[in-house]
């Protein structure tokens, strides 16, 4: 059977550019097209029907020529959570691109529309967003590192540190790349802007001052993306707009945090097909959205091979330790399924360790009336992340209130007591085995 391809939305309002870049797609034996649009209503419309795995727009669509493409992609993302997003645009200046990296989450690419025929760029970029990662175009990348650096004697680790962070490359991933922790390279980074200040002048310290930028707009998204918040679900922050709720008011609920992982994705990904890894995770995306949302459940965020999910929040559910839990079977379940099949094509199985935790959260809508982020805050989310870690494939581990939360009438083996990062004391947890496959 062969491989599915990666689907593609292209958006542009420009017909020569639009089917320009079409037919170049067209050549790519791992890609298709599986929409077009000339404006943002066709755009959040048609991506909407066609679930593509990547849209590629220009920024500026009618009606009124502004930033329609962007924020009719950030449209689809909301619906459709782990949407790669290239954006094509014919401005080289950095201040752009920082700007989209700075919208609070992976899977951005930023290309130039007179070099997206050069070499195999724009298939890079779609490859890239499709798992998650970020791209910007090189000439970009030029006009950040070389006046910042002009005028200082860098050495090679440095310089290479220096391109990786104008590539927009999240901190993690530079660690990864150099073979130490996101701490060291923090550091590494504060001693290289330090050098290049002691030594910018006139335009190289307009560009340090953009490298800067585009480093905090790096360490945000990748703190947002560990953080319990995302944009609301379509229709939900509209719901609380009605009952009353006020952006940047804080209530206290009672609630129960899913947090799910997929167990050695890293070695998996290492010897994958990019194209196919990006199919597998799209699916198992698919199904465990569905999962969540069948129980009731807000998905509160997808960051690489982790789904994050709340129940009891926003809107209060008396059984959401219930809930939590049937959701979390059913994911299970749910990823056997989609592994049977993926086996008849020779396809790794993905297996889930999931933790969850009850207890009391802060939660507040934060943001403006055109971008609200509901936000939680409490011991349970922090300890939620903990659990997940101690979970195997197929496991599911629960926190002493989410047990005691359900009656103990469940079967799960009670663990010895762990000390886990970020507390004190330690922790009591309870484990369900993994059910056996038929």
């Amino acid at each position: 059977m062969p491989a599915q391809k990666i689907s593609v939305f292209l958006a542009d309002d420009n017909l020569i550019v639009r089917e320009g870049v079409r037919a170049l797609i067209g050549t790519a034996a791992d890609m298709e097209v599986v929409g077009v649009a000339s404006d943002y209503d066709e755009l959040v419309a048609g991506a909407e029907r066609a679930a593509p795995q990547v849209v590629v727009t220009d920024i500026r669509m009618p009606p009124t020529f502004q930033r329609e493409g962007i924020e009719a992609a950030k449209q689809v993302r909301k619906r459709h959570p782990g949407t790669g997003i290239v954006v094509l645009s014919q401005y080289d200046e950095p201040d752009y691109a920082i700007a989209l990296l700075s919208e609070g989450a992976a899977g951005y690419a930023y290309l130039l529309k007179d070099r997206v025929a050069d070499g195999d760029q724009l298939f890079r970029a779609i490859r890239e967003v499709t798992t998650g990662g970020s791209m910007l175009d090189s000439r970009i990348v030029e006009a950040l590192v070389r006046p910042a650096s002009l005028g200082t004697d860098l050495s090679s680790d440095e310089e290479e540190l220096l391109k990786m962070l104008a590539e927009g490359k999240p901190i993690k991933a530079i660690a990864v790349a150099r073979r130490t922790t996101p701490a060291d390279v923090d550091e590494a980074l504060q001693r290289l802007f330090l050098k290049l200040a002691q030594a910018a002048s006139g335009g190289a310290a307009s560009a340090l001052r953009r490298l800067k930028l585009l480093h905090q707009a790096i360490v945000d998204r990748e703190e947002q993306g560990e953080s319990l918040s995302r944009l609301l679900p379509t229709g939900i922050a509209e719901k609380l707009r009605r009952e009353g709720r006020r952006i940047g008011e804080t209530e206290t609920l009672m609630v129960t945090v899913l947090m799910s992982d997929i167990r050695g994705y890293s070695t998996i990904a290492e010897d994958a097909n990019p194209t196919v890894l990006a199919r597998q995770l799209n699916e198992h995306r698919a199904e465990m959205n569905r999962a969540i949302l069948a129980q009731g459940g807000t998905v509160m965020q997808f960051v690489g091979d982790s789904v994050m999910a709340v129940f009891g929040a926003p809107l209060p559910q008396v059984d959401h330790p219930q809930r939590a839990l049937d959701t979390a079977r059913t994911m299970h379940d749910a990823q056997m399924e989609v592994n049977r099949r993926w086996a008849t094509e020779g396809l790794p199985p993905f297996e889930l360790g999931i933790g969850l935790s009850t207890g009391e959260i802060a939660a507040a809508l934060l943001g403006s009336d055109e971008r609200l982020e509901y936000s939680l805050v409490g011991d349970s989310v922090n300890l939620c992340q903990r659990l997940q870690q101690f979970a195997r494939g197929g496991e599911t581990i629960l926190s002493e209130a989410t047990y005691g939360a359900l009656g103990r009438s469940i079967e799960a083996e009670m663990l010895p007591p762990a000390q886990v990062k970020g507390r004190h004391a330690s922790v009591q947890a309870y484990r369900i085995a993994a059910l056996t496959p038929a």
